[in-house]
């Protein structure tokens, strides 16, 4: 399934984000039906679709998913990776020979970002900043953490977003740096909190869920934007 051209990604009241995936082919087929249940109107996915606890088949699946959905999905390193042949001493790494044709094709296809138009404005969806899969901002950078931090400060710079959405630091996150929102979806990996996140335009609230055992939801934290 193709995705959108850019400039026919719009959305008017809810935006549903997807962290990291990381082969949680469970945890995502409930981050789906949890968004599809909140009215999602678009749903966006960080990448990181292999390497993971489950095999290389985990991942065709997880693009199967993505697909059927319709989610927008951007590249993350470990696709990046995996595709390269980088990186495969990893712990939990998926090997290119593991992944079908097809969710290869899928992942060779993703774009390094995406930028929406929303009611707060602009917003840039990256798997880390922007077009740098490997840029992070972490809740507790402050200061010269942020000062030094070149991939933030050309997006700051470049003044066009009004909201910068990412995943790759597996740790959720709202946050305003003047007058632009950080945010983060989080991941769907057990090992941190797995979540999925609405951004509500119409109530201007980030409303994260939760992944329960069984494949419960339950409500996360939920911010004002």
């Amino acid at each position: 399934m193709p995705q959108p051209e850019p400039k026919a990604l719009r959305v008017t009241e809810r935006l549903g984000v997807i962290g990291d995936i990381h082969t949680n082919v469970d945890v995502l087929s409930w981050a789906l039906d949890t968004l599809r249940a909140q009215r999602a109107e678009l749903i966006l996915a960080c990448g990181d679709i292999p390497d993971g606890p489950n095999p290389g088949n985990a991942v065709d699946r997880c693009c199967e998913l993505l697909q059927a959905a319709g989610a927008l999905t951007v590249q993350g390193n470990h696709d990046r990776w995996l595709l390269d042949g980088e990186m495969r001493d990893l712990p939990e790494a998926t090997f290119l020979e593991e992944v079908g044709p097809q969710a290869r094709s899928f992942l060779r296809a993703l774009p390094a970002s995406l930028e929406l138009d929303t009611p707060l404005g602009k917003l840039l969806f990256g798997h880390g900043l922007g077009k740098d899969d490997m840029a992070a901002l972490y809740p507790y950078d402050h200061g010269y953490a942020i000062e030094s931090n070149t991939a933030l400060q050309a997006i700051l710079a470049e003044g066009r977003h009004s909201l910068i959405v990412s995943g790759h630091t597996h740790r959720r996150m709202v946050r305003k740096l003047g007058e632009v929102w950080a945010i983060n979806a989080g991941a769907l990996s057990r090992k941190r909190e797995p979540c999925c996140l609405v951004l509500d335009f119409a109530a201007r609230r980030a409303r994260f869920f939760d992944y329960a055992e069984g494949g419960k939801t339950v409500d996360g934290p939920s911010f004002e934007l």
